[in-house]
């Protein structure tokens, strides 16, 4: 039996049948459904392709509506990149509208997904191993399509999962310094089941997968007792969701915020995330920043706590 990634590939060659000999010839006209996808598709392809997204960055693909723009993006285009895993709700309906005959990759193929609630969780990309096979997913499409790039193309991913591979040794060094009982982080939705899964993190969010499931009174009175009893290094909130839970959760429990995290959409230019490297390091960054601050104020209040007696039985 052919392995998934054969199979992948080779339903990749035999869609090159739509595709017309002068369009291979020149630049690639590409299409990503949002903005960390486009990204790592314009760090591959390099100067062989030409990449647009449909869902922009600080924008929230879970309830994002697709313009007439965006249906004549898709149906210029010589390939689609999809994330898949339920991600683009509307994906199907762009493409099929639009009447494209571009081939579609989905980007996650080959990942195994972990389940939240019963559903499965979209947010592949959150985990640095899944990073790397939605890289070589990406260049062995693009080296399908456009063979005549492939060798730039498979040396962009090379470089570019060494570069993974690097900031992934980093996080997994620093998490090990932490103790396990002070790994516990709240989020404005559950975008990181999959960096928790990596390194052994816990997160608590304020509303499920999906941005637009609003938690009930009752699930944050529960959210908050929690955090009273277990405690958390800090909350964060995120660049596509409002802050206003995360504040009111920080005045109820006097736990810090600890900033904004970047989950399924990069920063506008200027920001700390404009690239899916910048955003996984300013995310791990904040987030192990946070978890440190924690431990030191622990490992002092343990010591202090330690100092009393002494102090009692001298007087």
């Amino acid at each position: 039996m052919p392995s998934p990634r054969r199979t992948f590939i080779w339903a990749l060659s035999c869609a090159l049948g739509v595709m017309s000999q002068s369009s291979l010839a020149n630049e690639l006209r590409v299409v990503a459904s949002f903005s960390i996808l486009a990204d790592m598709v314009s760090e591959i392809g390099g100067e062989a392709i030409e990449v647009e997204s449909v869902v922009g960055p600080d924008a929230d693909a879970h309830i994002y509506q697709p313009s007439v723009a965006d249906a004549i993006a898709v149906a210029r285009a010589d390939v689609v990149f999809v994330n898949g895993l339920g991600f683009e709700t509307w994906s199907n309906t762009l493409i099929s509208e639009s009447a494209s005959s571009a081939v579609v990759v989905v980007a996650t193929e080959g990942i195994r997904p972990i389940d939240v609630e019963g559903s499965v969780d979209p947010h592949a990309w959150n985990s640095l191993e899944n990073g790397m096979v939605y890289v070589r997913n990406i260049a062995a499409a693009l080296s399908a399509i456009a063979p005549w790039s492939a060798d730039q193309v498979n040396a962009n991913a090379a470089a570019y999962i060494q570069r993974l591979e690097s900031v992934d040794r980093n996080i997994t060094r620093r998490v090990s310094r932490l103790p396990e009982s002070n790994r516990i982080v709240v989020t404005s939705h559950d975008a990181f089941g999959y960096l928790a899964k990596d390194y052994g993190l816990t997160f608590l969010a304020t509303q499920g997968i999906d941005t637009d499931a609003e938690p009930t009174a009752r699930n944050l009175v529960e959210l908050i007792e929690q955090l009273k009893n277990v405690g958390a290094a800090a909350l964060f909130a995120e660049n596509i969701t409002s802050p206003a839970l995360i504040n009111q959760i920080a005045r109820e429990t006097g736990i810090e915020v600890g900033g904004r995290l970047y989950s399924d959409a990069l920063s506008a230019r200027g920001g700390p995330a404009k690239s899916y490297l910048e955003m996984f390091t300013h995310n791990t960054d904040s987030i192990l920043e946070a978890l440190e601050r924690s431990s030191q104020r622990r490992v002092a209040t343990e010591q202090e706590i330690i100092r009393q007696p002494q102090l009692t039985m001298m007087e």
